[in-house]
């Protein structure tokens, strides 16, 4: 009996357990249907978050999808929330997609739905925001503490994020980083180390050192380098990069063309702008509207500002910039009615000035010597267009003011000024003071901005030469013995001339050329032709204490009438002169000039630091107003 007892027992049991894994693999598979179609659901889900996201437009369709994205539970899948980021990112809303993603894990593990694309997506977002770029970064290293391991895609947009600071010391940190893991030699991230170098200041030169190193290059290789040395004021050197550029054949593309016509703007190079413009067309290089603002603006600055007119007037399309560039092409060649008549067809047209626009108008009515239109536009601002006047601003109507000779009156409006005047205001009042006689002020005022700048050497030579009309000498050699125990050093005057496409440039009693010996020959034929003409030297423009024979001597020897006399001798009778000055041109040079065009039948074209000048027949566009 016990074994027969015993063995149902055994039975029993044997049947138990099998109709136990009978019943577990029953529900396995159950439970695997589920699973399958919970996946489905899942992908359905998915697939409807991300073609609503591609199709959203509004930032409230974006806020609804991110509640349905909560609902559905897809608050870790990563296609979700990298696309969720990159369409937040088109409304500027990155900073609410990030929020949402990374919000509940700050000091906890990384999720492992964290991966590269993810954080490339909020890197790119927040260093394409003009704003934000300090965020992309510390999204750079957010990524870099979970572990997350970048790869070639994100190290341009963490360059651009450097660029856009100036974070050198960061950026050659994030050089190495590329260097270790192995990126240096993509050709992307090589373009954007270029850029970042470039646009940190001091660094054109690692950028060089970077660009002769490349492996590879192309059209954005180039345009980074030529762009870095444009932006840098290394203009001769973006001009002669270009031209290798051509050598090795790589052909530029409108981004090239735009850095290598701002480089030609600062060379007022009016002839090498002209080629460059015949080379865009012969190209067939695209003509954007960057390209064409660029061109407006070349010809503007570099003399013809008929011909950027007739490119305004030809495009299809324009932008404030457009309007901009031409008001102060005007402005600058003292042409104020037409920039004034411009600006106001520019506001019927519906075009909404911006500030740089006022500064524009503004400078028009200071070269001008329009001062009601002055004040005018000035009240205008912000009683009609909401823009609250800056120091840029205020400083035209000081500009304009100190040039129409109210001294007085342009003291009282830096003093009523809601804003604290910057030394450069301060600067404009006592260079009218000199002009205009005030010389007493002009000291008082020179000796406040040494207290409160003692370091910049532009407020020790306006007192210099304030102490030389007076005729103190003693008190102005203090002055030259201080700024030499400084270190400073007055900027020396030089001027450049483009000719045969090469720019030649001359400093005071400059005997570095090959032609000197003939060029000093021409400067006291010149002189002589003009006196009989009825020039008579200004002297007193000569502020130094020696007598009038060394001081009309010291006159010949200026930079400009060094590049007219090379030019007089280099050139066919009847060719006009354009040649750039880096200062302002001195009251000497300015009669001197008009003299020489009228004796060598010239017409001669110099820029100054403020404007231009057109000699021609003996006169001055300027009307003597500058």
């Amino acid at each position: 009996m016990k074994k027969f007892n015993s063995f149902p027992i055994i039975k029993t049991n044997l049947l138990s357990h099998h109709s136990i894994t009978i019943t577990t693999l029953t529900l396995s598979n159950e439970q695997q249907q589920q699973q399958q179609t919970q996946t489905s659901k899942q992908r359905v889900s998915e697939q409807t978050c991300l073609s609503l996201l591609h199709s959203c437009t509004t930032l409230t369709s974006l806020t609804q999808i991110h509640s349905l994205i909560l609902k559905l539970g897809l608050h870790q899948n990563p296609l979700v929330l990298t696309k969720f980021a990159s369409t937040s990112s088109n409304f500027n809303s990155i900073h609410y997609a990030s929020s949402f993603i990374f919000h509940s894990h700050h000091n906890a593990d990384p999720p492992s739905f964290y991966d590269a694309f993810l954080f490339n997506t909020v890197i790119r977002a927040y260093a394409q925001t003009l704003h934000s770029k300090s965020m992309a970064l510390h999204f750079y290293k957010t990524m870099l503490c979970y572990g997350v391991l970048p790869n070639k895609f994100t190290y341009p947009f963490v360059l651009k994020a450097c660029a856009g600071i100036g974070g050198l010391n960061l950026g050659k940190s994030v050089h190495g980083f590329v260097v270790k893991l192995g990126f240096e030699d993509d050709l992307h991230v090589q373009n954007t180390m270029i850029h970042m170098y470039c646009c940190c200041e001091g660094e054109v030169e690692f950028a060089r050192k970077v660009f002769d190193g490349s492996p590879k290059s192309d059209s954005v290789t180039w345009s980074a380098m030529i762009g870095g040395y444009a932006r840098s004021g290394r203009s001769t050197e973006a001009v002669g990069l270009f031209r290798e550029m051509q050598v090795v054949g790589v052909c530029p593309d409108e981004i090239t063309m735009v850095s290598v016509l701002s480089a030609c703007t600062d060379l007022g190079a009016l002839e090498l702008g002209k080629w460059l413009e015949s080379y865009v067309d012969r190209m067939k290089i695209t003509k954007s509207l960057e390209l064409c603002n660029a061109l407006i603006d070349m010809f503007a600055k570099c003399g013809d500002v008929d011909k950027a007119m007739k490119l305004f007037r030809r495009m299809s399309m324009r932008t404030i910039v457009s309007w901009t560039s031409v008001i102060d092409g005007l402005a600058m060649h003292g042409r104020g009615l037409e920039a004034v008549s411009l600006f106001d067809e520019m506001v019927e047209q519906g075009v909404a000035p911006d500030d740089v626009a006022f500064i524009g108008v503004l400078s028009a009515c200071s070269h001008s010597g329009l001062v009601d239109k002055g004040h005018y536009y000035f009240n205008s601002m912000e009683k009609n267009f909401g823009i609250v006047p800056k120091i840029e601003h205020y400083g035209c109507m000081v500009d304009l003011l100190s040039r129409a000779g109210l001294v007085k009156e342009a003291v009282e409006f830096v003093q009523n000024m809601p804003i604290e005047p910057n030394q450069i205001i301060w600067r404009s009042i006592i260079t009218a003071c000199h002009a205009r006689g005030e010389l007493k002020l002009g000291e008082t005022i020179s000796k406040e901005l040494i207290k409160s700048e003692p370091m910049h050497e532009s407020n020790y030579v306006l007192l210099s030469n304030i102490y030389a009309k007076l005729l103190r000498w003693e008190k102005k050699t203090k002055v030259r013995e201080m700024m030499d125990m400084k270190g400073m050093k007055k900027v020396p005057g030089s001027t450049m001339i483009e000719l045969n496409n090469e720019m030649y440039e001359f400093v005071a009693g400059d005997k570095s050329h090959d032609q000197y010996k003939e060029i000093y020959e021409m400067v006291d034929e010149m002189g002589r032709e003009i006196k009989r003409a009825g020039y008579v030297p200004t002297t007193s423009q000569v502020l130094l204490d020696i007598d009038e024979e060394d001081k009309e001597d010291a006159l010949h020897r200026h930079s400009e009438k060094l590049a007219i006399a090379f030019a007089l001798l280099n050139t066919n009778p009847g060719t006009p002169i354009r040649i750039v000055k880096n200062l302002r041109v001195c009251e000497d040079c300015h009669s001197a000039t008009k003299f020489i065009s009228k004796v060598y039948n010239r017409e001669i074209v110099v820029r100054d630091r403020n404007r231009f000048h057109h000699f021609n027949n003996g006169l001055c566009s300027c009307r003597d107003f500058w």
